[in-house]
């Protein structure tokens, strides 16, 4: 018989009746629980201070997980316990955007950048005591890759086209091959958690993998090489993770990590009832929270033993753009004829030039935003083009390029094409989203000034999601995109004409010379190995953007955490996730 799954973590050592009576009870083949390293254990050593064992801290979550299943996992809140129950081969670290060994203790890359070669850290165990080697790799790229799984994360390992091949070298040895050289191959392995082939190959080869982990399921059924293991789900309340005693890190004194007994999430049903939750003690961390409820707990966090963080813009941009969408099919005549207006750079520039930045960071978040002038913000110092311009806000200046446009103003102010026609049009913006809609509420503002008359259109977010990729039934839109990553490869499918989400003209192909030059450049970067040459391509294309406005950026809100004062190790980064990422690291002070 197995070790029981909730059983606490427990010093050995006992005397060797103490050893012999346990192992009868527990069967001849029965592994024990481990805590400093054995002969054999590469664990990695982390190098943050040293904190304390045991305790347990309480997270909220905003709403309950949809599975346990990392391979079909696609909401957040199930990433977010996933992420404390599973491991990957490579992480990114999230202070410094950049890529760090985890399971693989080393890798290679061939010359023409086609192979990755990982290195297995040994004699590493699933929370469950069974070991970890090359045969788990490979079935969880078997898994991935299956198009009858229908894994979201299928399309991170096809490279044009082509899936990634997987080919076990010895126990410890993997070797991926690429169709081409990929600059962010290394990147791709972070959030792919490996599966325990020992639990799940059996259930995949009868068919039945979509329905293994589900939330119903015994947390014996469960194994995973994360610093936690499932403990208890209670539908509708909790989530319960316990200690992994066989997890892969120690400290720099050799405590085996976590520090942690237990860390629980706690589902409530939005931000305010997850910031009452965390004032009234009940929780001990927040991910991340509005501007409003930020201001009110930084009032009170001294008196109340907690301390709240503002970590600066994170990857979200937000940013207006027009329709430029080939209409000629779609019957929407009143809509091609304002395209005259959108496809002249000028009048995007002018747009530009009138909203005031300063005043969406004051108003829809109270200060706690940055603004922007390109797609890549101030929080992603890898790529960042620091020489972009930053055009102030400027009526006059605005009002010059609409004339040299042919734009100009009747007597009572309104702006009139070079037909006569009045400039009027309508923005989109989802409904659900608050902030979102004030700031298409300052843009309608701001270009009243200009003489344009902007209506706003608040839609349901699937209602106008149809309308962007599907009827084209739109003129402008106030929308975000948040990254997942920090590298560029990650948003392939908005800057290249034939993304899924390139959303200002879904064309398929280049419309303009700058498109064109676009596709070049990503394509270019996404096959370059140097650092220095890829951050050389890519601010070309930060240029691009902010020269011709295919998208308008805004502003990027600001990462905003918090956390008891009795949590160690706290140490929030921009990049999801924003407090967990190094939960293993955390202990109650």
């Amino acid at each position: 018989m197995g070790r029981t799954r909730n059983r606490r973590h427990r010093a050995w050592g006992c005397g060797a009746i103490v050893v012999c009576a346990l192992l009868a009870i527990w069967g001849a083949t029965a592994i024990r629980p481990l805590n400093a390293a054995q002969p054999g254990e590469e664990l990695a050593i982390t190098e943050t201070p040293v904190g304390r064992m045991g305790g347990s801290l309480v997270i909220a979550l905003r709403s309950e997980p949809k599975t346990l299943n990392p391979a079909l996992a696609v909401d957040d809140p199930s990433r977010e316990v996933l992420g404390c129950l599973n491991a990957d081969l490579i992480d990114i670290n999230r202070q410094t955007l950049k890529t760090a060994p985890a399971l693989a203790k080393s890798w290679e890359v061939s010359k023409d950048g086609k192979q990755y070669t990982l290195h297995l850290r040994r004699g590493l165990r699933f929370s469950d005591g069974q070991p970890f080697n090359a045969d788990d790799v490979v079935f969880t790229f078997q898994v991935l890759l299956d198009e009858k799984i229908h894994s979201p994360q299928r399309d991170l390992l096809v490279i044009v086209d082509k899936p990634i091949a997987v080919e076990k070298i010895d126990d410890y040895t993997v070797r991926f091959s690429l169709a081409q050289p990929y600059a962010a191959a290394d990147r791709i392995f972070d959030g792919i958690a490996i599966l325990p082939r020992h639990l799940l190959e059996a259930t995949y080869r009868d068919g039945k993998f979509p329905q293994a982990w589900s939330l119903s399921a015994p947390p014996s059924q469960f194994a995973g090489l994360g610093p936690f293991r499932l403990k208890e789900y209670v539908p509708g309340q909790r989530v319960v993770l316990e200690r992994n005693p066989y997890y892969w890190k120690q400290d720099k004194s050799g405590n085996r990590l976590p520090y942690l007994n237990e860390l629980q999430f706690l589902f409530v049903s939005n931000e305010d009832a997850e910031v009452i939750r965390f004032e009234a003690g009940d929780t001990d961390l927040l991910s991340r929270v509005g501007a409003e409820n930020f201001t009110m707990l930084q009032k009170q966090q001294a008196a109340k033993g907690y301390h709240v963080a503002d970590l600066g813009a994170g990857l979200e941009y937000n940013f207006l753009f027009f329709n430029l969408n080939d209409l000629s099919s779609k019957g929407k005549p009143e809509i091609a004829a304002k395209q005259a207006w959108f496809r002249d750079v000028r009048f995007r520039q002018a747009v530009s030039e009138a909203i005031d930045r300063a005043d969406i960071v004051r108003l829809v978040y109270a200060g706690r935003a940055t603004p922007l002038w390109g797609q890549v913000t101030p929080g992603n110092k890898l790529w960042i083009d620091s020489a972009l311009p930053h055009p102030q806000c400027s009526l006059d200046h605005a009002k010059e390029l609409l004339r040299s446009a042919g734009f100009s103003w009747k007597g009572d102010g309104t702006l009139v094409d070079p037909h006569g026609k009045a400039v009027e049009f309508s923005i989109l913006t989802s409904s659900s989203n608050a902030q979102r809609t004030k700031m298409a509420t300052i843009v309608q503002d701001d270009l009243s000034h200009l003489g344009m008359n902007v209506h706003i259109v608040p839609l349901e977010f699937r209602a106008m999601v149809a309308r962007l990729l599907n009827s084209f039934d739109y003129e402008a839109v106030v929308m975000g995109i948040a990254s997942g990553d920090a590298d560029p490869t990650s948003e392939m499918n908005v800057w290249v004409s034939d993304g899924e989400t390139h959303l200002w003209n879904l064309a398929g192909k280049p419309s303009t010379p700058w498109e064109a030059q676009m596709d070049k450049l990503m394509q270019q970067q996404e096959v370059t190995i140097n650092y220095a040459k890829r951050k050389q391509l890519y601010d070309r294309v930060q240029e691009i953007v902010s020269q011709n406005l295919p998208v308008i950026c805004l502003v990027s809100p600001n990462i905003l955490v918090g956390a008891k004062d009795r949590v160690g190790n706290f140490r929030p980064a921009i990049l999801d996730p924003y407090v967990l990422w190094n939960v293993e690291e955390l202990y109650v002070r």
